[in-house]
């Protein structure tokens, strides 16, 4: 049930006059499934770039012990392996919720089909990228360009998954896997497929830094409980008064 608490301080980030305090209404953003969504992906995203980076380039501290006396790569094969398999499932539970969530997560807050959506990316543009204007209305959920961002990286993972379980499917006799068995001569073979495979690894880690960043940017600026709502859900959305 939404509930008003008194706020001093504008969306803007500027302070209110104390005699005058701006009215916040309590608002339900981001239900339950997508904040577990959100701490999965997360921390299989990091199991995934870390263990990635290290099948990548190996650090060579762990080859001070004969072979056959530790197992250390081969955990570092399978935590990634793990945490593919936890990452697509997790994202295909968050398509489904797209479908049947609220209107913060429904798969049209990642398109911009409508003119205000346009216009907004625009605006974000200006303000947070170029910093030639001041925010104008600021979204409840995702912006429109927060969310074609998102957009991108769902693709990118597609790409990865793709790339990944074709990779493994050459050791490994999982259906799944072997369902992708044909990108390999695709891409010229497996060093092509494992290039790539790498490379968009990059893309995931400056996502990971831009998307902190942000957080903390808007819930400094904004002060509605950016950073705090997918945690609790909840975020503050001015209350509007007649004149």
């Amino acid at each position: 049930m939404p509930m008003s608490t008194p706020v001093v301080g504008a969306s803007s980030g500027l302070p209110a006059d104390p005699k005058h305090p701006v009215e916040y209404v309590r608002i339900y953003v981001w239900e339950l499934p997508v904040r577990v969504y959100h701490w999965i992906n997360a921390v299989a995203l990091v199991a995934l770039l870390i263990t990635g980076y290290l099948i990548g380039a190996p650090s060579s501290p762990f080859y001070a012990s004969e072979a056959y006396q530790q197992y250390w790569f081969g955990w570092v094969r399978f935590i990634h392996f793990l945490a593919a398999f936890v990452y697509v499932f997790n994202f295909l539970a968050r398509l489904y919720w797209g479908f049947v969530g609220n209107r913060y997560s429904s798969w049209r807050a990642f398109f911009p089909f409508t003119k205000a959506q346009q216009t907004e990316i625009v605006d974000v543009i200006k303000a947070d990228v170029l910093e030639t204007q001041l925010h104008g209305p600021i979204s409840t959920g995702h912006n429109a360009l927060a969310g074609l961002i998102y957009f991108g990286t769902f693709l990118a993972f597609v790409f990865q998954s793709i790339t990944g379980f074709a990779l493994y499917s050459s050791m490994s006799n999982s259906w799944l896997p072997r369902m992708f068995t044909w990108i390999v001569p695709l891409m010229g073979g497996e060093f092509g497929v494992r290039f790539w495979h790498h490379t968009f690894m990059w893309f995931f880690v400056t996502f990971i830094i831009v998307h902190i960043y942000l957080a903390f940017y808007h819930d400094y600026i904004e002060g509605r409980g950016t950073v705090s709502s997918i945690i609790g859900g909840w975020k503050f959305e001015r209350e509007k008064r007649d004149k």
